[in-house]
């Protein structure tokens, strides 16, 4: 069990699935999301480095007052040295999906713990192929389920992860957006 009941515990983050998935550890959380943070990276940064640098940057921007502790997190999709964050519209999430069509692809998650005394960070990532999806496929997920909040333009835990998702290595919930087991690792280290 674990026990931060010394701090108010933040999520900065408006993602219904990581609101769900830190709500599955009992914590009693409150939501508080800063406006227009930068989520810009410098163009040296790789991989995994991204959503940690992200992650970092999103916590930096807050205020800590002393009994509090904030989460923050961020999620990109990796594929063949190209980054996918959030699709810009319709469009670009359909090319998302055709690009990660038939093919593996690695979910990385940034995360970071902060208070006013200290921050840790960590990512972890998962590796996910894809079945080929037609072109009516992803039409349909794309008018249907607007995935325009997600990385990489899919949410594993709806119709196209059901459809598309031939194999996953690593953690579901990594994909969902939140590691959620390895946060509770953490936070009961931290």
């Amino acid at each position: 069990m674990l026990d931060l009941s010394g701090y108010k515990v933040i999520l900065a983050s408006n993602s219904p699935r990581r609101k769900e998935l830190l709500a599955g550890l009992d914590l009693n959380y409150e939501i508080n999301v800063l406006p227009d943070i930068d989520e810009s990276f410098p163009d040296y940064l790789q991989g995994g480095e991204i959503a940690i640098h992200v992650a970092k940057k999103k916590a930096d921007a807050y205020h800590m007052e002393e009994d509090t502790l904030l989460i923050t997190a961020d999620t990109v999709v990796l594929l063949e040295g190209k980054v996918y964050g959030k699709p810009e519209d319709e469009d670009d999430a359909k090319q998302m999906l055709r690009d990660l069509s038939g093919k593996t692809h690695i979910v990385a998650t940034g995360v970071c713990i902060t208070t006013k005394e200290k921050q840790r960070a960590f990512g972890v990532t998962s590796e996910v192929r894809f079945a080929r999806l037609q072109e009516d496929e992803i039409e349909y997920y794309v008018t249907k389920y607007k995935p325009l909040d997600k990385a990489g333009a899919y949410g594993v835990q709806e119709w196209i992860g059901y459809i598309a998702v031939e194999y996953i290595s690593g953690s579901y919930y990594n994909i969902m957006g939140l590691p959620i087991q390895r946060l509770y690792q953490e936070l009961k280290q931290f």
